[in-house]
């Protein structure tokens, strides 16, 4: 047979088991860039940032951006949530560093920190959160189970209460930051988490 001859049906060479990969791989690159490219343009600027110019800015077609991230509110949660893993993943290590107390304080630090560097999505934010449609069952769970890793280290040590729900800790947590904005000062947000820390005390253990 020749070289250019159809090969009979059902002979045709089946792929390599690894050539789908190279698309893959790619796939995931571009996944990557697009998500680096939105985390610095949702910083710098504000949440209506053109899509195209994310794209662009990616090295992609808008189109290759949609496969990914179908709308703007999908694409904002995908950054938040990429970068939330950073924070979350403190929680354990400052829990070996240092008293639970100081831990939980350390640990909002932190996630107040995180949550400063978002202002240019805020908006999307603060409707993805208020609807329930960007705290998700995975960006809310983790960020519930670092407070309940800590909370669970106080409890044993008698620095926090033990009757405490995390879940009612990340609702205060969150309740923080949706009723603050970027006019707010840092001093009164540390007051504020000082506030939620304090009533985790046992009522013997606060300051009188």
């Amino acid at each position: 047979m020749s070289s250019s001859e159809p090969a009979p049906p059902g002979t045709q060479a089946t792929p390599p088991a690894g050539a789908a990969r190279p698309a893959r791989a790619d796939a995931r690159r571009n996944r990557e860039k697009l998500l680096a490219a939105a985390r610095a343009a949702f910083t710098a600027a504000d949440d209506t940032v053109a899509l195209e110019a994310i794209a662009r800015e990616a090295g992609v077609g808008i189109g290759t951006l949609y496969r990914h991230f179908p709308t703007r509110e999908a694409l904002v949660e995908a950054v938040y949530a990429a970068e939330l893993d950073h924070v979350t993943d403190d929680a354990a290590a400052l829990l070996t560093e240092l008293p639970p107390e100081a831990a939980l304080r350390a640990w909002m630090d932190r996630y107040a920190a995180f949550v400063a560097t978002k202002r240019g999505m805020i908006d999307t934010l603060r409707a993805g959160w208020a609807s329930g449609s960007m705290a998700t069952p995975t960006t809310r769970e983790r960020i519930t189970a670092a407070l309940a890793a800590i909370l669970a280290g106080g409890a044993q040590t008698g620095a926090f209460r033990a009757d405490v729900d995390p879940e009612d800790v990340t609702a205060l947590l969150l309740g923080v930051f949706l009723s603050t904005t970027a006019s707010n000062s840092p001093e009164q947000i540390g007051r504020l988490l000082d506030l939620i820390v304090d009533a985790l005390r046992p009522l013997d253990a606060r300051p009188a």
